[in-house]
């Protein structure tokens, strides 16, 4: 590729050559000095050259040789295209000034000293007068200029070139988007998109001294990313861009994290002016380019997370292939951020253990993670600490029902068909079997995938409710509802009576501990003259022991609601049946 390239441009020099030769030896006067320009050379005659030159009159003047045939220019601007230009000038030979090579030609001239005050309607003022009539009157034309400035640094920033680009681009580029003159509206955005970052970073600083809108600004920012960064950003398909190619650390990702990092730090402040999505796509090319700037995208996606769906935190969370898990660290920060923000904004209260409230917005996130993690339980990679690590961070507070998350961990099971008793309690420790719905219980104690303890737990609640008639939806006359109600007065004695018991027994058996002095027979009498309900409190306690989810406290059930839809959601490619 290198070699065909050189093989071009050797080409185009000796065709230059060749046209030069045409308008220079119809002079027919002997050449008499050589100007090398890199691997170009041209024959050319001093007086011509010194009539418009001043800094080659003065390399002919003060040379020490007597008869300078030789000049080396390889350091012009633009190179031997340019200087072939200048020298045509200089013959009087007319050429085409474009927006594509003026900077350049103006450039060329002040490196020539080629100025008015030298020789009158000099190349300088041919240049800045294309500049000023043409080059910068259109925006198209500013961002052509400023473009072809890129290469002509520091030079077309000295003589402020870049700047004027600069101003003209940024105003142009406000009044557009105030005043769109052509369909589609955003179509600057596209011009602007071929300047490299460090330029368009320029025009963006410059419209936001203009006071251009956030929005404004990331309809610029996001047309420009998507362009530069096309395979990372706008190739959702994966087909590009292989998950092991960072590993090499190749020339080009290193040029598209640099490119990324720059990106990222002309993002605007505004939390609402940019796409979820694309926040969500910057943060996986972040992700893959292992770019520094991952951690302030991911504090920007946690302060909108209640806006985030389910499908944005996928992006997040697969190789481009789709087929792999990202690290899912990412996720849990972003999580973790936005329960942060909600406690130090005071949205908790402090008002009990159980009577946690928690806002509406820290609802719905709770409900996209449940769901988020129903998507990714799919994957063996997936491992029980990480699921576990995901469900726990959303406070308990803020799901009504865990109708979402027991879906998800019914999908985690069938997915891990080899875990054993004790894994299988520790996936099923981030739900609450009190908290589903009457559905959610119902399958829940048909469903052979969960531990023993848990389908007990959702047993012995089904066996309360059903004693009290809560769940049955045809008992709603008076009559039914005196006797549900007295039902519930007789459940309430019976667990006072239990309660009671215990606490009998419990200090009963400290009174036996503090009375060591007494003998065996003695203690057996006094265990006999009250044997009848220390045997039955064992029989019982031993049998609601083993059913009863309140051995561990006391939890009101009595505002659970059964109105969740355990039925499954769209199906996504990540989903298994």
């Amino acid at each position: 590729m290198a070699a065909a390239s050189v093989k071009s441009n050797s080409s185009r020099l000796s065709i230059a050559m060749e046209r030069t030769g045409q308008w220079v030896f119809s002079q027919e006067i002997p050449t008499d000095v050589v100007v090398v320009v890199g691997e170009a050379n041209f024959s050319l005659h001093k007086f011509m050259l010194v009539a418009k030159s001043n800094y080659i009159r003065k390399l002919v003047v003060e040379s020490k040789e007597p008869d300078l045939t030789k000049i080396n220019l390889s350091d012009i601007p633009g190179g031997p295209a340019i200087f072939e230009k200048a020298a045509k000038f200089c013959y009087g030979v007319n050429f085409e000034i474009t927006v594509q090579n003026v900077a350049a030609l103006r450039c060329a001239a002040e490196y020539l000293q080629m100025t008015d005050k030298y020789s009158d309607g000099n190349l300088t003022g041919r240049t800045e007068d294309f500049l000023t009539q043409v080059a910068l009157s259109s925006l198209s034309g500013a961002i052509v200029v400023l473009k072809s400035c890129e290469d002509l640094l520091p030079m077309a920033q000295d003589l402020q070139i870049v700047q004027r680009c600069v101003d003209v681009v940024s105003s142009k580029a406000c009044n557009e988007a105030n005043f769109p003159s052509r369909s589609p509206p955003n179509w600057w955005t596209e011009e602007l998109s071929i300047l490299d970052v460090d330029s368009f970073g320029k025009v963006i600083a410059a419209m936001k001294q203009r006071g251009a809108k956030a929005l404004t600004l990331a309809s610029a920012l996001i047309t420009y990313t998507e362009r530069s960064l096309r395979d990372l950003v706008r190739d959702q398909s994966g087909n590009g861009t292989k998950s092991s190619d960072p590993a090499s650390d190749s020339d080009l990702r290193i040029q598209q994290r640099e490119l990324l990092e720059s990106i990222v730090i002309l993002l605007p402040s505004e939390k609402a002016c940019l796409p979820i999505n694309f926040l969500c796509c910057l943060l996986r090319s972040a992700i893959f380019l292992k770019a520094s700037s991952k951690s302030e995208l991911e504090k920007r996606i946690s302060a909108i997370l209640e806006h985030v769906t389910v499908d944005d935190l996928l992006v997040l969370s697969f190789t481009y292939d789709g087929e792999r898990l990202f690290d899912l660290e990412s996720v849990r920060r972003i999580i973790s951020g936005f329960v942060e923000k909600e406690k130090s904004m005071a949205v908790f209260s402090a008002a009990g253990l159980g009577e946690t409230s928690c806002s509406a917005a820290m609802q719905r996130v709770a409900k996209t993670v449940d769901a988020y993690l129903g998507e990714i339980a799919t994957f063996g990679e997936l491992s029980i600490s990480k699921f576990n690590g995901i469900a726990n961070i959303v406070p308990k507070a803020a799901r009504k029902v865990d109708d979402d998350l027991y879906r998800a961990v019914d999908i985690y099971l069938k997915a891990h068909p080899n875990l054993d008793e004790i894994e299988r309690e520790k996936v099923c420790s981030v739900m609450d079997p009190l908290k589903l719905s009457y559905e959610a219980r119902l399958h829940a104690s048909q469903n052979k995938r969960l531990p023993v303890q848990i389908v007990l737990h959702a047993l012995y609640y089904d066996q309360l409710k059903l004693r009290s008639g809560r769940d049955n939806p045809g008992m709603q006359d008076p009559v039914t509802t005196k006797t549900q109600l007295e039902t519930d007065v007789s459940l309430v004695r019976e667990n006072e009576a239990l309660r009671s018991e215990l606490m009998k027994m419990k200090l009963y058996i400290s009174d036996l501990q503090k009375s060591n002095v007494h003998g065996t027979s003695s203690t057996a009498a006094k265990v006999g003259t009250s044997s009848k309900k220390p045997t039955f409190f064992s029989s019982v306690s031993k049998k609601l022991g083993k059913l009863n989810p309140f051995r561990h406290g006391s939890k009101d059930t009595s505002n659970i609601e059964d109105v969740v839809d355990i039925t499954k959601p769209r199906r996504r490619r990540f989903s298994i049946s």
